[in-house]
């Protein structure tokens, strides 16, 4: 299976190797036909703590790295 690749930006950098990203994905409301936006948050790994808050990266699900972390951060 292959594995989930997400796009998002950094929001936080304060750990070590860690970078908290946040993916918003937009759809349409079934009901009201309007634009709903709605982000999640996902802590990913960082093995060379190079992204810095604001960045745009690209996340992707891995083996769990520890008790929050299951995705890593994949170059641009």
């Amino acid at each position: 299976m292959p594995k989930r690749i997400l796009q998002g930006t950094v929001t936080s950098n304060a750990n070590e190797q860690t970078v908290t990203v946040s993916v918003e994905r937009r759809f349409k409301h079934p009901l009201l036909h309007k634009t709903v936006r709605k982000s999640k948050k996902y802590r990913a790994h960082d093995e060379t703590n190079a992204f810095n808050v604001g960045d745009s990266v690209r996340i992707q699900e891995c083996a769990p790295k520890s008790k929050t972390k299951r995705w890593e951060v994949i170059a641009n």
